[in-house]
């Protein structure tokens, strides 16, 4: 909760600087600014009252990047919106998909699997409406014990008691495939960051084995209140991993990124994006990528996990098609996205 009031703080002097700069250019621009209203007027013809983010838990990297996204939204495109917690990118899609949502925060592997009808959400449906919009960036697997418990390497994970977050999100849908492979057993839990953490402190769980944009705030949480250790995958686990899972990329938690933790955390990874439906107007899926791409420095004050959310990350989709908006934004940004990647 002190993360969301950190977040929600820095929203509202975003806010209060984007006034003031308005402030000083009033009277200059008057005219300019009528007309600006006028042309934004008509392109909000056929666009949706308000908008709704899937992200995932509280205490979790989602909902705060959901926020701060929100927040664009509602200001700069001018259409309301809201970042609704829940239980990650597996249901996110899904809620994009069935309308219920306009926007969701999601992995690429979850993705992938509902567009091929292999939600574990709604088995057999194919998600062929998802559309991508922007990148955000990679999301690590990572492992978080008490130090008393003696656990430091997955294959001390043998046999325990296991909280891997909500049982729909990125965590709770790869982590137990990527423990099957490894051959190590497990006894699953399943619950929000916040809930897992207290798991943990509370000895009702032996580890959490969890996937967030690093700073994990709950495991930044967990670093000042319990000793704690922290580790991903080896070499050879790592490479095992990706042979069976081809979704997964190396990826390395830096020395540092979480306070004494002075080393470094080689791990596997999984790209985010933020998608929509192909019903939401071109206009406005572009107007919603622009905004979101175009204050990366915003996005960095909310989570600095958000340093890549650049327009030239795009490459890092190839499994979801684009929206035309987005494209046609990303591909003024320089982006060479291929037609066959873009949604007619």
């Amino acid at each position: 909760m002190e993360n969301h009031s950190v977040s929600d703080r820095k929203i509202t002097d975003h806010r209060e600087n984007r006034m003031k700069h308005k402030g000083l250019f009033k009277g200059a621009v008057v005219s300019a600014l009528l007309a600006g209203s006028a042309i934004s007027a008509q392109a909000q013809e056929g666009w949706p009252s308000d908008i709704k983010i899937g992200t995932a838990s509280q205490g979790g990297t989602y909902a705060i990047i959901g926020s701060g996204i929100a927040s664009l939204v509602s200001d700069e495109v001018g259409v309301g919106a809201a970042a609704e917690i829940t239980g990650g990118p597996v249901q996110n899609v899904t809620m994009v998909e069935t309308g219920d949502h306009q926007i969701g925060l999601v992995t690429l592997g979850p993705a992938k699997a509902a567009w091929d009808g292999k939600s574990l959400l709604a088995p057999g449906m194919t998600h062929e409406q998802l559309r991508a919009l922007f990148p955000m960036y990679v999301t690590p697997f990572q492992v978080i014990t008490l130090n008393d418990s003696g656990i430091t390497s997955l294959e001390d994970l043998d046999g325990k008691r296991i909280n891997f977050g909500p049982a729909t999100g990125t965590g709770g849908t790869y982590w137990p495939q990527i423990l099957d492979t490894l051959g190590i057993s497990y006894d699953e839990r399943f619950s929000g960051g916040a809930d897992a953490a207290g798991q943990l402190t509370d000895g009702l769980v032996d580890a959490i084995a969890f996937a967030g944009g690093v700073p994990i705030p709950f495991f930044s949480q967990l670093t000042v209140e319990a000793d704690v250790t922290m580790f991903g995958l080896t070499e050879e686990e790592r490479d095992t991993v990706m042979t069976a899972m081809p979704v997964f990329a190396p990826f390395n938690i830096e020395a540092g990124t979480y306070t004494g933790h002075d080393y470094d955390q080689e791990t596997v990874g999984m790209w985010n994006f933020g998608i929509a439906s192909s019903d939401m107007p071109e206009d406005l899926a572009y107007e919603i990528t622009r905004t979101v791409l175009e204050n990366n420095e915003y996005m960095m004050q909310v989570h600095s996990v958000t340093k890549d959310m650049v327009a030239d990350n795009w490459t890092a989709n190839t499994v979801i098609p684009f929206h035309p908006g987005a494209a046609r934004y990303l591909r003024e940004a320089g982006a060479e996205i291929p037609d066959e990647m873009i949604a007619q």
